[in-house]
């Protein structure tokens, strides 16, 4: 049975080879792949997204396809579409790039609401459907998109339905000063991906996220999740409060975290290290709040003070 805190960490040690200083970030990435869950980077170009992606394909031993998103990319750009075969006279499926494990969506909200609202199917039900024909996507499916917060222009803002489906949304930021330096040390004139290794493949993942499934949760977590959650809805700085989906992705990534920390139950400490990433997206500042200068995780690091922490409880065999 695979570890998941050896292959978090043979996982992190090669993109590290390519990727500087983002080991935290690193580990929400990898808490939300192994939860089956999406990631949206959201940070200025030039800070290492699309690099980062494709580093990590390698290391994962997964296939990996990537979508640069434009006004005038249409659906079947994204899903594939059905032609006719003039050899044999048939009409035959060409599936898209969406077919793969890895996709990158890359400057998602540059595309027409309707081409991203093509990703819709595919990111919960790890399908596509063409022309009344359903076909499966291979396991593990992962969409990792990106976006540039900053410029506007020409950009479509993603729907809440199609934000709340990513699991996490993280930033990784400017690097400091030493790791800059490292990085034009490192990979100054070319980036070197064939020094990085495949150190597991879908099947093995697959194996490791069914195991992560084991891992316990005290009903005392549990609440503290649903409570956390619950008081987004009752902030009186947020006019939208996370859905349901929070929780059980709070619930589920509590899970994967603990494991690939090397325990087999959740601590309310997991919990808090993914509030923001998973919750972030997910509200919305009243106009007032953010007139204040009110921020999403401000009004989150807020709530966890106002919550009161459970007390750590181990698994307890009988």
């Amino acid at each position: 049975m695979p570890n998941a805190k050896n292959i978090a960490t043979l996982l992190i040690d090669e993109v590290e080879k390519i990727i500087v200083g983002k080991r935290d970030k690193l580990e929400l990435i990898l808490t939300s792949a192994l939860s089956g869950g999406h990631v949206l980077l959201e940070d200025l170009p030039g800070c290492g997204k699309t690099t980062l992606v494709r580093t990590l394909a390698i290391a994962l031993g997964c296939t990996e396809k990537r979508i640069q998103f434009t006004p005038d990319l249409l659906p079947s750009d994204v899903i594939g579409m059905t032609i006719y075969n003039q050899k044999n006279s048939e009409f035959q499926t060409i599936l898209g790039p969406v077919n793969t494990n890895l996709l990158l969506a890359d400057e998602i909200n540059r595309a027409i609401p309707r081409t991203q609202a093509a990703l819709l199917e595919s990111m919960e039900e790890r399908q596509v459907t063409i022309d009344g024909k359903t076909y499966k996507l291979p396991e593990p499916f992962l969409v990792m998109a990106t976006q540039n917060p900053v410029e506007k222009e020409s950009t479509f803002p993603l729907p809440a339905a199609q934000m709340d489906r990513f699991f996490i949304k993280l930033s990784l930021g400017y690097p400091t000063r030493e790791e800059e330096l490292e990085m034009i040390n490192g990979v100054g004139d070319i980036i070197h991906f064939e020094r990085v290794k495949a150190v597991t493949n879908p099947e093995e993942l697959m194996l490791l996220k069914s195991e992560i499934q084991n891992v316990y949760v005290d009903e005392s977590v549990k609440a503290y999740i649903v409570e956390l959650v619950h008081r987004t809805r009752e902030s009186k700085s947020l006019k939208t409060g996370a859905s349901p989906r929070a929780s059980r992705y709070l619930y589920q990534g509590g899970k994967t975290l603990a494991a690939i920390r090397g325990r087999d139950y959740v601590t309310p400490k997991d919990i808090q290290d993914l509030l923001i990433p998973v919750l972030s997206h997910r509200i919305q500042l009243t106009g007032e709040a953010r007139y204040s200068g009110a921020t999403p995780e401000k009004v989150i690091e807020a709530i966890v003070k106002e919550v009161e922490v459970p007390p750590v409880k181990e698994r307890v065999f009988e």
